[in-house]
């Protein structure tokens, strides 16, 4: 098995990583799926990435159909108008890894395609938009982290990604852990990237305030609690993630960045997901329930529906 052809759908802070890393390759093609404006748009303008931009194909859904690498990179919101395009392209023989947050963007996309077409895998990349696109430091990231859920762990796809990946600047590791690692990556967004979001303030809140981190320890035994109750055992993560990685006290997550652009969020995926398990497994999520509903309001803050003026009914304190 070779992979000759891969197909990105979503072409913004975790797509551009891919395409980065794959530009290089002439013996590979290339391309994002877009449609109408968005394809025109990617069309003329490219991607710019790290100062740099990129021209990769854009393929509309029918064009990549059978492609041999599907690389889902999407927000969690704009998943399920995308699930249509994504059965377009997948065919017979194409893989599919998705690089969304969170952990159940493989069971969405799966109740589409097959579960057989799903390598699971997550991405570790801090990158952010600025004026002249997207920029991230390739030596500080850890890159894409990919395997099978049970063995054999070397399978021929698994061996086709590496060689896919080997002499670019994608990195990249097989592990043989995949579902506690991908949960390991969800419980540092649940814990670290909401709670800032809420406050509004770098991660250092964290190691300076005793209430910061009384709340991300409540977040966290919610979703150790959610995990056990799985069958995941964190501690496998833990080990295999050691210390982490140094972050400076000003570093601004995904769900802050999004609140301070005016953006929504992708809270359904975090707190939203994990009050929907508890809740199926008979398991209180109450700090998770505040947070979910505290960044849904924030967003609608962002959206204006609290700015009055007035001239509006009163309301009744009670």
């Amino acid at each position: 098995m070779k992979i000759r052809s891969v197909a990105i759908l979503g072409a913004g802070a975790v797509g551009s990583y891919v395409i980065w890393g794959l530009s290089g390759r002439e013996d590979l093609k290339l391309g994002v799926i877009a449609e109408g404006g968005r394809a025109q748009r990617l069309k003329e303008k490219g991607c710019p990435i790290n100062g740099t931009v990129y021209r990769p194909e854009v393929w509309t859904p029918a064009e990549a159909t059978d492609v041999d690498l599907l690389v889902v990179a999407l927000k969690y919101g704009a998943l399920p108008g995308a699930l249509e395009s994504i059965r377009a392209v997948v065919g017979e023989h194409t893989t599919v890894m998705s690089l969304m947050n969170g952990v159940d963007s493989e069971e969405i996309i799966g109740a589409e395609v097959g579960d057989s077409h799903l390598l699971h895998s997550f991405i570790k990349v801090a990158s952010h938009w600025e004026a002249d696109g997207v920029h991230f430091d390739p030596e500080a990231t850890l890159g894409i982290i990919y395997g099978e859920l049970a063995a054999p762990f070397e399978s021929e796809r698994v061996r086709a990604v590496e060689e896919l990946f080997r002499g670019t600047g994608v990195r990249a590791r097989v592990s043989e852990h995949i579902r506690e690692e991908m949960w390991g990556k969800f419980r540092l967004n649940v814990c670290n990237n909401l709670p800032q979001a809420i406050l509004g303030a770098g991660v250092g809140c964290y190691r300076d305030s005793v209430h910061m981190q009384a709340i991300s320890d409540g977040l966290r035994r919610e979703l150790e609690a959610i995990a056990a109750a799985k069958g995941i055992d964190l501690k496998i993560a833990d080990a295999i993630i050691g210390h982490g990685c140094a972050v400076p006290p000003t570093a601004r997550y995904s769900t802050l960045q999004d609140l301070d652009a005016g953006r929504h969020t992708e809270i359904d995926m975090f707190s939203g997901a994990l009050v929907r398990m508890g809740a199926e497994l008979g398991i209180p999520t109450p700090y998770n329930e505040y947070t979910y509903h505290m960044i849904k309001a924030m967003e609608e803050k962002n959206d204006g529906k609290f700015n009055y003026n007035g001239t509006e009914a009163v309301t009744w304190a009670r």
